[in-house]
């Protein structure tokens, strides 16, 4: 089998970290010599005889979330018959089981916290990807799953930790620690913007979430270990890179000179020694924004974007869900966000319909959102995740009245964001391309407050423009409909030359 003519198709649901994963998965591959397709199968209009193997990398946040990974393995398993399913992330950690019954004979299931044994996945292709072959000449699930059940009785032999170029500051990191942040790419191959993983796991126990249980327990990339690969990147020409993790809340690390570095810590360290390259924050819980913090954030490369995790505006329900955070810390985080950046872009997370939310609770959730007047509001109906407290806790909530507060928060958010917009027309904000699609002289860019703006250039200006290239845009007009659709551009831009 000759290794450049075959694909390895990969397939990502849910956040920016599994997308960051994803990446650093393919990039092994690549590596590898093989050709790495990120490009989604809803893109394909055709099938592709030359896929080898899918990579699904999925998510278990919600019932919604698993059903489509489900529907993506199938449509999967559909579009390429001659290709098994390797099937990882939280969904797989958790639910191997259930994965496995859709097609025994085509799904490898690989745990979540094991997704790092496809980089040792992609250096056996290549030493020997006939060991993984039928009669038929095609991969066989079975073969897989014997694979990474050696590589899990040999975890030290297939170790990446030596290939990883970690400094040496980690050999006192537990080994978990290494492996998990192996993953990693300097080169993205479907993003434009770079992004990192520094966390993963969290140390919290919020009554409805999952994913603790899936990912463990919060571990950090050594401080040295962040600067270099930020560094790397900026060395090759990358304007930004977007910090990622479970809880960048839960960020705790030591240097090289044995100093304890948390979050706001690593940001002043990152500022400090790198010279141009722009820094944006994945998410926040809201205590983690205090004095120092805003003091660090007033850099101007830190991009005026921060989304708080914040879920309801109710005290009462927020002791429910354990949450770490009251209502008076989310404005005060907000109110100091606000004072040292320029009208920044904040968005949240909004859980609609908790176990005994009453309506009293929920107009105090809509007196937040309307006090705040946040940017957008990514809402959630509440979904009852089995292994959590919140799984039996009565009384429930009817759907229907789920459905109607996550109605009125959606319309509450679309009206945040062309508000945001309308506030920004006609002001100039750095922006970074995305890589140009052929749809004639259209070119989208993504602006330091996360606008996603389209743009009208000529030809020879759109050809020389790349991904990944920063630029001066004036914001234009919102696109309402395209705002209420969910779809991704939500402006008009210009591009100033």
């Amino acid at each position: 089998m000759q290794l450049s003519q075959n694909i390895i198709h990969f397939e990502t649901l849910g956040c920016r970290l599994n997308q960051d994963e994803t990446e650093g998965a393919a990039r092994s591959f690549t590596l590898s010599g093989f050709k790495s397709d990120l490009a989604g199968v809803s893109a394909k209009t055709s099938e592709n005889l030359d896929v080898i193997l899918s990579v699904i990398n999925t998510c278990t946040v919600t019932t919604k979330a698993e059903q489509k990974a489900r529907r993506l393995i199938r449509l999967l398993l559909e579009k390429y018959p001659n290709a098994p399913v390797v099937v990882t992330g939280c969904y797989a950690e958790l639910d191997a089981k259930e994965i496995r019954a859709i097609a025994p004979e085509r799904i490898s299931v690989l745990a979540g916290t094991c997704k790092f044994y496809l980089s040792a996945l992609a250096s056996g292709f290549k030493e020997n990807i006939d060991s993984f072959l039928d009669t038929n000449g095609l991969i066989k699930a079975s073969l897989l799953d014997d694979f990474f059940a050696d590589v899990k009785a040999n975890e030290k032999k297939f170790s990446l930790n030596s290939s990883s170029k970690l400094s040496p500051v980690n050999l006192r990191a537990p080994a978990r620690a290494l492996d998990t942040f192996s993953l990693y790419t300097p080169v993205f191959e479907k993003h434009s913007r770079a992004s990192i993983k520094i966390q993963d796991g969290c140390n919290c126990s919020c009554s409805f979430c999952r994913i603790h249980l899936a990912r463990g327990t919060s571990l950090s990339l050594e401080a040295d270990d962040v600067l270099r690969r930020v560094r790397d990147l900026e060395e090759r020409g990358v304007n930004e890179v977007v910090c990622t993790g479970v809880n960048l809340s839960q960020y705790s690390s030591f240097t090289s000179e044995g100093k304890k570095i948390d979050f706001t810590s690593l940001l002043e360290l990152l500022v400090r020694n790198t010279e141009r390259i722009k820094l944006r924050i994945s998410s926040l819980y809201p205590q983690s924004v205090d004095e120092r913090f805003c003091s660090v954030i007033s850099s101007p490369r830190i991009q005026p974007f921060f989304h708080l995790s914040i879920q309801s505006g109710s005290d009462r329900i927020l002791k429910a869900m354990n949450r770490p955070h009251d209502v008076t810390s989310v404005l005060h985080s907000v109110e100091l966000l606000r004072s040292v950046k320029n009208s920044p872009f904040i968005s949240s997370d909004i859980i609609a319909g908790f176990p005994g939310e009453s309506e009293e609770d929920f107009v105090l959730t809509k007196e937040l959102c309307d006090r705040i007047n946040f940017a957008w509001i990514h809402a959630f109906p509440f979904s009852a995740r089995p292994g959590t407290k919140a799984f039996s806790m009565t009384p429930k909530i009817p759907e229907r009245v789920k459905d109607e507060r996550v109605l009125y928060l959606t319309e509450r958010a679309v009206a945040g964001k062309i508000n945001y917009i309308n506030e920004w027309q006609n002001k100039t904000v750095s922006a970074i391309v995305e890589s140009p699609k052929d749809d004639g002289n259209v070119l989208h860019v993504v602006t330091e407050n996360f606008l996603h703006a389209e743009c009208i250039v000529s030809s020879e200006q759109k050809k020389a423009l790349k991904g990944g290239m920063s630029v001066n845009v004036k914001v234009g007009n919102p696109k309402e409909d395209f705002i209420r659709a969910g779809k991704e551009i939500e402006c008009s831009g210009e591009i100033i030359f």
